[in-house]
């Protein structure tokens, strides 16, 4: 019957043991093919951000392209207001030149010099044949040459600023595809990304499944090892009993029998030895770690602004967001927040960086902006070597170590 039972524990061991095996070569592969997929999900991932840092930059690009073609059309405007003055004050100089004519006429009896002025082809063979003839002041020909060659001054600025306003819409046309050509190669890897992740979620989901089951098969052959260990000290205790019995009832026989010639021995007496002792070791409680209170910002500046900023955290990236409602980019989130402090931002990272005062790095206050890659990225900071800011498409505003940027700062202005 023992035999029995040990050749039923084997085989179950044995079955138990091959489960395992099999659980085992199940789980490798699978960890195996989580392992790649975090690997491909990483490299799609560090494509989104190169591809997102680009987008951010051409984002930027394009609000600079606006931005130039806004003061652009500010110039043109002037120009073509002080083209139409100059126009206005050459004719009133004109109306003055003839009016002079006019008086010349009626106060002189020779119309040849008259017909002269009025037959030339032009305004300065007028002027020429007009002093020629010394027929009108000085200041009157003066007057008529100021006005006529501030007129084609205007003419000239106006058409240099004009030209000036086509390249810059060719610009903004050129920032515009570029930023459209980056968007789609972004939006198809954010795809892209979004389908490794959920295989990776998959495959980790999967690898808990055998994860579980690998742990709840260990358990039963833990079980099953134990049992047998118990039934085998059961057998063994009851070998035990009946061995002492027979030898109670071998000793009680031998006393009520004559006396014999030889001497039992006596019976072998088992040794227990005394359980090791248990040392407990109590680990020392954890040191309390006291942190001090980041000082109050210095006055100066818009400390407001950090605390204002702090209310976006969360808000998606959008490229050309300057609201909660539809998302911020960097200069977005900038403009927007010091809006509320009436301080009006452009919505472009590098015309921000030309307003304000420059600030050293060991200096920063809450509420000065930071700048990063070149002009092309902007938060706000907030304190203890941390800033807000809106990072790249995909991600959130959120709190930023400046250090993270590494080579990449680039300075800070106080608004």
């Amino acid at each position: 019957m023992r035999i029995s039972r040990t050749l039923i524990a084997a085989l179950a061991l044995a079955l138990l043991t091959g489960a395992v095996l099999a659980g085992d070569l199940s789980a490798a592969s699978t960890k195996q093919k989580l392992k790649d997929k975090q690997a491909q999900a990483q490299a799609v991932l560090d494509q989104v951000n190169a591809l997102g840092t680009r987008m951010d930059a051409a984002v930027e690009a394009w609000h600079g392209a606006n931005y130039e073609l806004a003061l652009t059309r500010k110039q043109l405007l002037g120009d073509r207001v002080a083209l139409r003055k100059a126009d206005r004050e050459q004719t009133l100089a004109l109306a003055h030149l003839r009016a002079r004519l006019v008086a010349l006429y009626e106060s002189n009896d020779d119309p040849s010099t008259i017909s002269i002025l009025f037959g030339s082809g032009s305004v300065s063979q007028a002027i020429d044949r007009i002093q020629a003839a010394q027929q009108i002041s000085a200041a009157d020909h003066q007057l008529a040459v100021q006005t006529a060659a501030a007129r084609d001054r205007y003419a000239r600025i106006a058409e240099r600023t004009s030209a000036l306003e086509r390249q810059r819409e060719a610009d903004v046309r050129q920032r515009s595809a570029q930023r459209a050509k980056i968007g789609s190669v972004l939006a198809e890897r954010t795809r892209l990304l979004a389908s490794v992740r959920g295989q990776v979620a998959q495959l980790q989901q999967q690898e808990a499944h055998e994860q579980a089951v690998l742990a709840a098969r260990a358990r039963a052959e833990l079980a099953a090892r134990q049992a047998e260990a118990q039934r085998e000290a059961e057998v063994r205790a009851k070998e035990a009993a009946a061995a002492a019995k027979a030898a109670q009832e071998k000793t009680a026989q031998e006393k009520t029998a004559p006396p014999a010639t030889t001497t039992a021995a006596a019976p072998a007496t088992t040794t227990t030895a005394d359980p090791p002792a248990t040392t407990t070791t109590t680990a020392a409680p954890p040191p309390t770690t006291t942190t001090a209170a980041p000082p109050p910002p210095a006055a100066g500046g818009h400390p407001a602004a950090a605390s204002i900023a702090m209310h976006y955290l969360g808000i998606k990236y959008t490229w050309g967001g300057a609201s909660p409602s539809t998302g911020f980019d960097c200069s977005g989130l900038t403009m927007y927040v010091f809006a509320q402090l009436g301080v009006s931002l452009p919505h472009y990272a590098a015309a921000q960086f030309g307003m304000g005062t420059p600030v050293a790095r060991a200096d920063l206050q809450p509420g000065d902006l930071v700048f990063f890659d070149g002009l092309a990225h902007v938060g706000i900071y907030i304190g203890g070597g941390m800033m807000i800011h809106a990072p790249q498409t995909g991600d959130v505003v959120k709190i930023t170590a400046i250090s993270d940027f590494g080579s990449g700062y680039v300075g800070a202005r106080r608004i």
